[in-house]
């Protein structure tokens, strides 16, 4: 009997099989859980498929499953205060003795009642009542906003966020967002306060990690192992994508057919959204580039797109934001995505 695949193609489920990151999943919970926190909210940003997620439902997870911690995930496609209203007493009633006789909280009829007599009170007021009696009770609560974008509705719930902060509420929040998106939040005059939580800028994952992952998998020397990882070059989605297909057909299929399956996993799932989501000028010099594992000289770049390095410089440090480029060392900079030339050659004609 053949078992279960370990790999997923799902975004925002944690696989059977990934690669936690270690440093950063710590970083968070030490912070968290101090006596003290230096912070109450983290924001973590990555291009697509890096991971961003998955390293917040980790975070999550080993919070829920903690006496001191309430998780609320909220949908950043919602009204997200009296989203949180909802989640927040749908959690809270989960915790016994937290609410005493006769008392009555309503978030659809907008009420604060006690033994039938029902008090008006707008979603603001309906959290902190609930935040007040969690904090009585030790409990802390997380927060937890998935592909953030900056809008009136982040504005709002990002701007009363500050406030529960300020008023010693026991409330923290880890939001993601592609690179972006984090940047529009963090520098939206409203919400500037963003700028000095941290930030965790999801990299390549280690080439060791995952060629230890696939060598314990599939039972493969390490020269076969190693080989495999290098072609996934750290990118989290390429880790499971290559070893969902070689799970799948490496007993059948040669691995070149494999890799062509992977190009066109690669190029559904995330290229075609990340290329589009690149400027013309973007465009230009990510195909002006090398093949990805080579790296090229800036000047050499520069000269060949015919552009100043100052202008060239500018939108550097944006790819490489993006996570499409790296800078392995100074003066040159190299594609970051495994296979990424190979699937966007077609796209520039349309540049």
């Amino acid at each position: 009997m053949k078992r279960d695949n370990p790999f997923t193609l799902t975004f925002g489920k944690q696989p059977i099989k990934y690669i936690n990151r270690y440093e950063s999943t710590d970083n968070i919970l030490s912070t968290f859980e101090a006596d003290n926190p230096i912070s109450q909210t983290y924001l973590i940003s990555g291009i697509r498929g890096s991971g961003k997620t998955v390293l917040m439902t980790s975070v999550s997870n080993q919070l829920r499953n903690s006496d001191e911690w309430v998780v609320v995930d909220l949908n950043a496609t919602q009204p997200l205060l009296q989203e949180f209203a909802m989640r927040l007493l749908d959690a809270s009633k989960q915790i016994p003795n937290i609410f005493e006789k006769g008392f009555e909280i309503s978030v659809a009829g907008f009420g604060i009642g006690y033994n039938g007599i029902t008090e008006e009170r707008d979603s603001v007021s309906k959290i902190e009542t609930l935040l007040d009696r969690l904090n009585k009770k030790g409990k802390k609560v997380l927060i937890t906003i998935d592909e953030a974008v900056a809008n009136e509705n982040m504005r709002i719930f990002a701007s009363q966020f500050q406030i529960f902060i300020r008023k010693n509420y026991p409330v923290f929040l880890i939001m993601t967002g592609l690179y972006e998106n984090i940047y529009e939040i963090q520098n939206d005059p409203v919400l500037t306060f963003l700028l000095r939580a941290p930030k965790i800028i999801l990299g390549p994952l280690g080439i060791n990690q995952i060629k230890n992952e696939y060598q314990n998998i599939f039972q493969i020397d390490d020269e076969k192992a190693r080989q495999l990882a290098n072609i996934t070059m750290g990118y989290a989605f390429a880790f499971q994508a290559l070893g969902m297909l070689y799970w799948e057909y490496h007993d059948e299929k040669p691995l070149d057919w494999i890799l062509k399956e992977l190009d066109g996993l690669l190029e559904d799932f995330v290229y075609r959204k990340i290329w589009s989501s690149l400027s013309p000028l973007e465009k230009q010099i990510v195909s002006a580039m090398p093949e990805q594992g080579t790296k090229i000289k800036v000047k050499e770049l520069c000269d060949k797109l015919e552009m100043k390095g100052t202008t060239f410089s500018k939108y550097r440090e944006r790819l490489i934001n993006k996570g499409v480029c790296i800078a392995p060392e100074y003066g040159y900079v190299a594609l970051a995505l495994p296979r990424f030339k190979n699937i966007t050659e077609s796209y520039i004609e349309t540049i």
